[in-house]
């Protein structure tokens, strides 16, 4: 059975009490939210490590949506579905937005319900044109199995904590992700008290064998993996 973690989603919103709306509908769902108040912080964190699906506000400090979705077309590695969210609702405006890259396109103001129908809609778009083996270096993961492979050597199967702790750094690859990242995708807004993230590094490490070397702790930072590009 496969464990993939939860879809991500980056929410690209300068009206702050709008945002934390849309986080807090979106969290509810089951999906791990990463946030953003301006547009080129949202572009980076878009190019830096690539959610399933953005929501992006037109209007924005620094680069306006249309900026942003036209930059993130030209530089990302990979589609990202955009979502944009605008109170913007003439037909020149809908036709800039799409010309701009945008997947969907959403009025201001919105039913949460219809917020999330759209998101997972783009969410599986996402899935369909995603490779389901993921290949870093010498570490193959293949998601719908959840099989895990070095150099062609099968590992017997992963706790399911541990994979998706591995399967995180591989998909933020060659970022180094911070505890609280690590701890929100494994256990979005609900880490436990004790620190089960090391323990979980621990049985990863285990598993791995010989190439625990893998998994790179990067001092006062966080964890990487390490492997060539």
């Amino acid at each position: 059975m496969s464990q993939q973690p939860p879809p991500r989603i980056l929410v690209v919103e300068d009206h702050a009490p709008l945002r934390a709306q849309i986080v807090s509908l979106l969290q509810a769902a089951g999906w791990l939210v990463e946030e953003a108040s301006d547009g080129r912080l949202g572009l980076q964190l878009a190019l830096d490590w690539p959610p399933d699906v953005m929501v992006l506000d037109l209007g924005l400090p620094g680069l306006d949506g249309l900026q942003v979705c036209q930059q993130l077309r030209e530089q990302a590695e990979r589609p990202i579905p955009v979502l944009m969210l605008t109170a913007r609702d003439t037909l020149d405006d809908k036709r800039q937005g799409f010309g701009a890259g945008a997947d969907d396109y959403l009025l201001k103001p919105f039913a949460g319900e219809e917020l999330l129908w759209r998101c997972q809609a783009l969410s599986r778009r996402s899935e369909l044109g995603r490779s389901p083996v993921l290949q870093r270096g010498p570490l193959q993961i293949d998601r719908r199995s959840a099989e895990v492979s070095i150099e062609g050597q099968v590992l017997p199967a992963l706790p399911r904590q541990a994979y998706r702790l591995l399967l995180t750094l591989a998909e933020a690859w060659p970022r180094t992700l911070g505890r609280s990242e690590l701890q929100q995708a494994l256990w979005a807004d609900e880490p436990p008290e004790s620190d089960a993230l090391r323990s979980h590094l621990y049985t990863l490490r285990q598993a791995l064998g010989p190439a625990h070397g893998l998994i790179k702790t990067v001092h006062s930072v966080g964890l990487r993996l390490d492997v060539a590009a």
